[in-house]
C-alpha cells in the first residue's frame, strides 16, 4: 500500500509539471518489521512515520508520503510541514467475508483498530475480537471462520480489490479515523521550491478535512491507535478547487466534522457533529464539547491514558 500510494504520488507530480522526473526512495519502518506485535504494543504514534520523516530531514529524499491515518496527532516534527494533501479517496472502512446482519451470534472479527472493534461492539456486542496485521493480502488470507475482517475501503480501491467488500460500513456505525483515505505529504519546513510543486496537487477540500480530524484528534490527546473516529465533510463542488493551500486564494467552505469517542468494549459511545470555517477551530471546539460531556469526560480520560 505504501508503495503504491508513493507510486500513485510520484504520478501526479510528474503530470503536474512536465518534465519532471521523480525517484523513489524505500524505507523500511518498525511497523513494516514487526508485524507480529499489536499497533498499541509500539505506542501506535509514528509506528510508520518515525524513519521515512528522518529520511528527508537527512536530505536522503525531499517529500515523506503518509497515509494521513498513520501520523501522530501533533505537530510535525521540527523542520518538517504537512504541505499537501492529495484528492482523497474512499474514507469508510469495509467488512470482507461476511456482512453485519450475516454473521451469526459471537462470530469473530480480527482488526488491529480499537476504534473499529470498539465501535463494532457498541452496534453488536455479541461480536468476538482478535487482533490482525500486515498487509491487505495477509488481512484477506486471514478471515475467521464464519467471521470477518475489517479493513480501509480505501485501500481496496487502490488495490482494485473492491469486490472483496462484502459491506461498507456506514460511518453512522463505524465512523472512520482520523485521515482515512487521504494521503498527506510533508516536506521540509526551509525547502520552498518542493512545498510549491507540491502544491500544484493539493486538494484544498481535502486538506482542510484532514486538518480538522487532525486538530480533533490532537485535542483529545488521542493517537491513531485510540477508539476515537473522526470524518470532516465539505459541500461537493462541480469542478473541484486543487489550489495551493494556505494562500490567499484558498476557498474556505464550511467544514461539517462528525466525531466520536468509545469505551474500549464499546459499553459507552458519545458522537457530536459541528460546522464551521476555520478546520483547526472547529476541530478542537468538537473535541471540547465531547470532552465537555459528563460520560465524554470518562471517555476521553481513558484515551489519554489517565
Amino acid at each position: 500500500m505504501a508503495l503504491f500510494q508513493a507510486n500513485l504520488v510520484r504520478a501526479k507530480l510528474e503530470d503536474a509539471h512536465p518534465g519532471l522526473v521523480v525517484e523513489l526512495v524505500i524505507v523500511t519502518t518498525a511497523g513494516d518489521l514487526r508485524r507480529d506485535v499489536p499497533i498499541s504494543a509500539f505506542g501506535g504514534n509514528g509506528l510508520f512515520v518515525n524513519e521515512v520523516e528522518i529520511a528527508v530531514l537527512e536530505h536522503r529524499a525531499d517529500v515523506a508520503v503518509h497515509s494521513a491515518k498513520d501520523l501522530p496527532s501533533g505537530a510535525p516534527p521540527a523542520g518538517m510541514v504537512l504541505a499537501c494533501v492529495p484528492d482523497r479517496t474512499d474514507a469508510r472502512d469495509a467488512l470482507c467475508g461476511s456482512t453485519l446482519n450475516q454473521l451469526a451470534l459471537g462470530a469473530t472479527i480480527a482488526s488491529g483498530s480499537a476504534r473499529r472493534c470498539a465501535l463494532l461492539a457498541a452496534h453488536r456486542p455479541d461480536l468476538r475480537f482478535v487482533d490482525l496485521r500486515g498487509n491487505i493480502a495477509t488481512r484477506l488470507a486471514q478471515i475467521p471462520t464464519g467471521g470477518a475482517v475489517v479493513v480501509a475501503m480505501a485501500a481496496l480501491r487502490r488495490l482494485d480489490l473492491t469486490e472483496r467488500a462484502d459491506q461498507i460500513l456506514d460511518p453512522e456505525i463505524v465512523l472512520p479515523q482520523v485521515g482515512q483515505g487521504a494521503i498527506a505529504l510533508r516536506c521540509r519546513e526551509e525547502d520552498a521550491g518542493t512545498a510549491e510543486m507540491l502544491g500544484r496537487i493539493d486538494d484544498v477540500d481535502a486538506h482542510q478535512c484532514v486538518l480538522a480530524e487532525r486538530a480533533f484528534l490532537a485535542r483529545l490527546g488521542g493517537g491513531c491507535d485510540a477508539p476515537v473516529g473522526a470524518h470532516a465533510t465539505v459541500p461537493t463542488r462541480e469542478a473541484p478547487t486543487r489550489e495551493v493551500h494556505g494562500t490567499d486564494e484558498t476557498r474556505h467552505d464550511e467544514i461539517t466534522l462528525d466525531g466520536v469517542v468509545a469505551a474500549p468494549d464499546g459499553s459507552a459511545v458519545v458522537r457530536r457533529r459541528m460546522s464551521g470555517r476555520d478546520p483547526e477551530e472547529l476541530g478542537r471546539r468538537l473535541a471540547d464539547e465531547i470532552a465537555a460531556d459528563g460520560v465524554g469526560g470518562v471517555l476521553v480520560g481513558a484515551v489519554q491514558g489517565q
